[in-house]
């Protein structure tokens, strides 16, 4: 049997989403806590493709990183359920009234919250996405068209098919979860050209996508984009807490955008905040300016391209900067937009920061890693976007709707 194309593939996306857009919130709820008690009964299942594209991976000499990223275990599966169910539990933003008001003439108006539709992602080598994003989908009423990555698709095609046997089984839609399996690079342009069906598309991947997507997506898209994410030690800084930040930061999961990648230490607190920062950071690549290579044993020489690369890994650019106003500017040329972090105890320092540097999210005395749907209370995110129209960090159930105006007359007419 031929498979269906792309554009029929989102035709069926299209017809589901607006069955989706008028479900009772509890018919949604019960069909995520069916995917998630799928997902743990299947679980076999769904680790026996992983162990496929695991495989696969390490035959064609893919990062430890990139293996992280792909791999599945019994506590990942169960951790991706619960995001289902703590989804299934969040308030659902459809039909929110977000304003009202009546106007001179008898004209009520109200602003109400809306479904987007079809919400499309495209995304690398992370399955955990493809039950996020169904999960955040499903609950705002959007059809969710997902299109994965090659390494992952025996996960992808596992997972959808749980989802949406789960769905089936209490009279939702199967297609508010529409999987591409086609993965070449021609079938992603053309899944980012889907303007008859598509509309929001969302990419989660690397830098290499992000240029796929401004260059070929004819669809509306948010950007979710790299974390050069930064750590400012300023001159005020509890210094034992500044560590405990800069290596959770760093060390507690390098592979992803919200890991700190470039430290700064102002010049004050260089001497003795750097001495012992490289016995505490034991295994991470260390490289910096002179100052900071001086007071770093093992460091070495940053180049250009350090300071602007978000590396996903166990590595640390660092700097010594001689105040605020030059941590901020560095942050400002070579930050992505995504998490900056300040730990001082200075509050006019920390006013400074948070007004000053432009990013999705800057944080005061707390780890960049906070930076996360679950962690904000949103449930499982579908992204962190670092752009600045429509939704702007953690993307949850409420950066998946938009708002409708509803006038309710009594006859006027127009003079």
């Amino acid at each position: 049997m031929e498979k269906p194309s792309i554009a029929e593939l989102g035709q069926r996306a299209r017809s589901a989403s607006r069955v989706l857009a008028q479900l009772p919130t509890s018919v949604k709820d019960t069909a995520l806590l069916a995917a998630a008690d799928g997902l743990v009964d299947r679980a076999g299942e769904v680790l026996a493709a992983n162990a496929e594209d695991v495989e696969r991976a390490r035959a064609g000499g893919v990062s430890a990183t990139v293996i992280d990223r792909l791999r599945l275990d019994a506590r990942r599966i169960e951790a991706m359920a619960g995001g289902l169910r703590q989804v299934a539990s969040l308030a659902d933003p459809v039909g929110e009234v977000l304003a009202g008001w009546v106007r001179p003439n008898g004209l009520r108006i109200s602003q109400v919250r809306v479904p987007l539709g079809v919400v499309a992602i495209i995304y690398e080598n992370r399955p955990n996405v493809t039950s996020d994003a169904a999960g955040l989908c499903l609950k705002s009423g959007n059809a969710a068209f997902l299109r994965g990555s090659s390494g992952a698709i025996s996960s992808n095609i596992a997972i959808a098919r749980v989802l949406r046997e789960a769905y089936e089984e209490v009279d939702v839609p199967a297609d508010a979860l529409v999987l591409v399996e086609d993965t070449s690079r021609d079938a992603a342009v053309e899944f980012m050209r889907q303007r008859a069906t598509i509309d929001c598309l969302i990419p989660r991947g690397g830098p290499s996508l992000i240029a796929s997507i401004l260059e070929h997506a004819t669809v509306p898209y948010v950007i979710d984009g790299d974390g050069n994410c930064h750590v400012y030690v300023d001159e005020s800084a509890d210094l034992d807490m500044a560590r405990s930040i800069v290596v959770n930061a760093k060390t507690q999961r390098p592979s992803v955008c919200n890991a700190a990648e470039t430290l700064l230490v102002h010049q004050a607190v260089a001497p003795t905040f750097l001495k012992d920062l490289a016995a505490e950071l034991d295994g991470v690549e260390l490289v910096g300016d002179p100052a900071a290579v001086a007071l770093l044993p093992g460091a070495e020489p940053a180049t250009d391209e350090d300071w602007a690369t978000e590396f996903l890994d166990l590595k640390l650019a660092v700097r010594v900067v001689d105040s605020l106003d030059d941590a901020i500017e560095h942050v400002s040329r070579h930050g992505s937009g995504h998490s900056e972090a300040i730990v001082t105890r200075d509050l006019a320092a920390a006013d400074r920061f948070t007004a000053e540097v432009d990013a999705a999210a800057v944080l005061v005395n707390a780890s960049t890693r906070f930076v996360d749907g679950e962690e904000f209370g949103f449930g499982a995110e579908i992204g962190i976007s670092t752009q600045k129209l429509h939704a702007r960090g953690p993307m949850g159930l409420r950066q998946l709707t938009t708002a409708k105006y509803v006038v309710r007359g009594s006859g006027q007419v127009r003079g």
